[in-house]
């Protein structure tokens, strides 16, 4: 008899545990940056087409884009001289670093997730920043939650001014 009370008890303990974790994880819908753009506005950015990958000295970055962006990048915008179209989104995701040390060659793939950015082409909506709408957000793996970075949908604006000749996109469709 005891040993089927310490069972239930166990379960118990086990469904409560599990309860909270899901209770205590973040609902990504609801990150949004203040006065700016929402997670939620991206839904399914993490199946959307690769556009192409980047690296810096640090870290690993996949360039991802909506059926729009990859669907204009293919017919050569914004390379043609043609803006990108309403509707087309990107995202970076933004890990940290490490060395595969199974790889029988030096190779570095993703590590810790660092953040994750996003632009989206509306150019009523954010006619101010040359139609882009921007977000970032870092990742917290201690908590596995998302912190926004700035305020307002044109955080990401001043540094794409570089590529404005390039309706503002840095990365270029990556041939396959």
């Amino acid at each position: 008899m005891k040993r089927e009370h310490i069972a239930a008890l166990v379960v118990l303990a086990a469904s409560i545990f599990v309860v909270t974790l899901t209770l205590a994880a973040q609902d990504r819908s609801s990150v949004k940056v203040p006065n700016g753009l929402s997670f939620a506005e991206f839904k399914g950015y993490d199946t959307w087409q690769t556009i192409a990958p980047s690296q810096t000295p640090e870290e690993l970055k996949a360039i991802l884009g909506n059926a729009v962006m990859i669907k204009a990048l293919t017919d050569g915008i914004p390379g043609n001289g043609k803006p990108v179209p309403d509707g087309a989104m990107m995202t970076k995701i933004d890990w940290l670093k490490q060395s595969n040390a199974v790889s029988p060659y030096p190779v570095e793939v993703p590590n810790t997730l660092k953040s994750v950015s996003f632009m989206v082409k509306d150019s009523k909506r954010f006619a101010d920043s040359g139609g882009w709408g921007y977000a970032q957000f870092t990742y917290n793996r201690g908590s596995d939650s998302f912190t926004p970075v700035g305020t307002g949908s044109a955080c990401g604006f001043t540094c794409h001014t570089r590529v404005k000749a390039n309706d503002f996109v840095f990365t270029k469709y990556a041939p396959r």
